[in-house]
Formats: structure tokens, C-alpha cells, sequence
């Protein structure tokens, strides 16, 4: 598949992590997506019926990454991929969630996890 839609930067408050302040305190996250899929279709009709509708992506995931607390970004980023690929259009999605402000006891600009999933 080569056509995509690319949603870069979404940046929520989500209480995910091991520690307990990370879940009582919060701290922002950050979500890229690709999307595969074929936008020929729509490139044709101009008709938003013919492709992914990405405000609601958008909506799905910011509910998801503000919603119920997980340890992991691994499992917060497996979350967000089946929440897109529960969508008829995609094919596959490259999601990233960055936690720039990660406890890890050291000055980094960021901390992510990167995953590709398939339907």
C-alpha cells in the first residue's frame, strides 16, 4: 500500500506508567500515526465516505490515551492500533507514542515505542 494518512502530534494528558504517580499525576503524551490505506477512491469522488474520517480516529484515540491507565506504552500503542484497524479502511498502522517526560533519572528529550500492525 502506498497512500497514507499521517496524524503527527497528538499530545494528551494520560495517566500510564508503573509508578503510582505517573497514574495519580498525569503527564503528557504524544501520538503519531500513519494510516495505509487506498485514498484512490476518495482522490476520485472527493467524497469524506470514501476514506478514513480522521477526526474520528483522532476522537478514538484521545479517549483511548486519556482513558483507563495502563503500565505500559507498549500496551497503550497495541491499543491504539486496534482501535484503527477496527476502521474499514486501513490496512496497516505504524503508531508511535512518545513520554518526553519519562522517569528514567537522566535528561532525555524523549522515550518512545514504534510498532506496525496489519490487518
Amino acid at each position: 500500500m502506498s497512500d497514507s494518512i499521517s496524524i503527527t502530534g497528538l499530545r494528551l494528558t494520560g495517566y500510564h506508567g508503573v509508578f503510582e504517580h505517573e497514574k495519580i499525576d498525569g503527564q503528557v503524551f504524544i501520538v503519531d500515526l500513519t494510516i495505509e490505506l487506498n485514498t484512490q477512491h476518495a482522490g476520485q469522488s472527493d467524497d469524506l465516505a470514501d476514506t478514513l474520517d480522521y477526526s474520528v480516529v483522532v476522537d478514538e484515540v484521545a479517549a483511548r490515551v486519556t482513558g483507563q491507565s495502563v503500565d505500559l506504552i507498549e500496551t497503550l500503542a497495541e491499543d491504539i492500533s486496534r482501535i484503527v484497524l477496527g476502521h474499514p479502511q486501513p490496512q496497516a498502522v505504524t503508531v508511535t507514542v512518545h513520554k518526553p517526560d519519562a522517569p528514567v533519572g537522566h535528561p532525555v528529550s524523549d522515550i518512545a515505542v514504534t510498532i506496525r500492525r496489519e490487518k
